[in-house]
């Protein structure tokens, strides 16, 4: 299992610090500590900006015996995404943004041929406070509201999605408290089936270590789920990864950055409980300029 990354384009950094999120990012650093940069399919990708600040990217990623391409052009805030699946299925994303004002942000997407899942949103930003609405265009809309209060120390999150034909079909909620060297969250989803439970703590240096766990409880099987995981920075080029879940699943990741923004990273995936069983191996190795 192979991916391969090539990219040519200047990229402005995007940490601005902590900040306000809606409900779906809210724990967004403890689920990427124990899910990003772990490779579970087969990716090819190829990503260049020109002069004219227009990046064009081409992603082919291969699910077992099945394949999909994705052919990708965006141009400042507006974008257009093709996408090819496996059997031929074509489909079109156009995203047009524009802000009105400093505090609100828009978005139009349309799909083709499955144009009902074109989607119109609309973001409105303040200190202490958020508020999104998006509709899907369809045979019976649907409009889903979020909205998050409070301060990237401490917040309080809901969405939820209202169906002209079945009423209200999903209500979430979830809190988040955080601090410079720890963060917690609790979220209710699933129309309050599924409890997660999210933990995230950062040592001091020169450890550099973060270790994180993630708890899921669904309430309608009696399910219980248990991660954990942490990263360790080996050196200033390397970082290993590691995690393992109650169901034997045991995961690792090193990563090293051989050149600036390029790295090549291994994957390797063990069931516990079934040692018989053949484990999972991935390698990955992204040029970046």
């Amino acid at each position: 299992m192979s991916t391969f990354h090539h990219r040519k384009k200047k990229r402005k950094s995007l940490n601005k610090g902590p900040r306000l999120v809606l409900f779906p990012d809210i724990g967004k650093e403890a689920k990427d500590l124990l899910n990003k940069d772990y490779i579970k399919d087969d990716v090819f990708s190829f990503s260049k900006s020109s002069s004219i600040g227009v990046v064009q990217s081409t992603t082919v990623v291969k699910h077992g015996r099945l394949s999909t391409s994705n052919i990708a052009a965006n141009y400042n805030n507006d974008t257009v995404d093709v996408k090819i699946g496996s059997k031929s299925q074509l489909s079109a994303t156009l995203g047009f943004r524009g802000n009105f004002s400093a505090s609100t942000k828009t978005k139009f997407a349309l799909k083709l041929p499955d144009y009902s899942s074109s989607e119109l949103k609309f973001q409105y930003f303040h200190e202490n406070a958020i508020l999104a609405s998006s509709f899907v265009l369809n045979q019976f809309p649907s409009v889903v509201i979020s909205t998050a209060i409070g301060n990237p120390r401490i917040a309080f999150a809901v969405e939820a999605e209202y169906k002209t034909a079945r009423c209200f079909t999903k209500y979430d909620a979830g809190i988040h408290v955080a601090n410079p060297k720890c963060n917690a969250t609790i979220t209710l989803s699933n129309k309050g089936d599924l409890l997660k439970a999210l933990y995230m703590h950062q040592f001091d240096h020169p450890m550099k270590v973060v270790v994180a766990a993630e708890i899921n409880r669904r309430f309608s099987t009696k399910e219980n789920t248990l991660t954990i995981g942490g990263s360790y920075e080996v050196d200033r080029r390397t970082t290993l990864k590691v995690k393992l879940d109650n169901h034997g699943k045991l995961n690792t990741l090193l990563l090293h950055r051989f050149r600036h923004k390029s790295y090549l990273s291994v994957f390797g995936e063990i069931n516990m409980k079934g040692i018989d069983k053949t484990p999972r191996i991935g390698l990955a190795v992204a040029l970046i300029s």
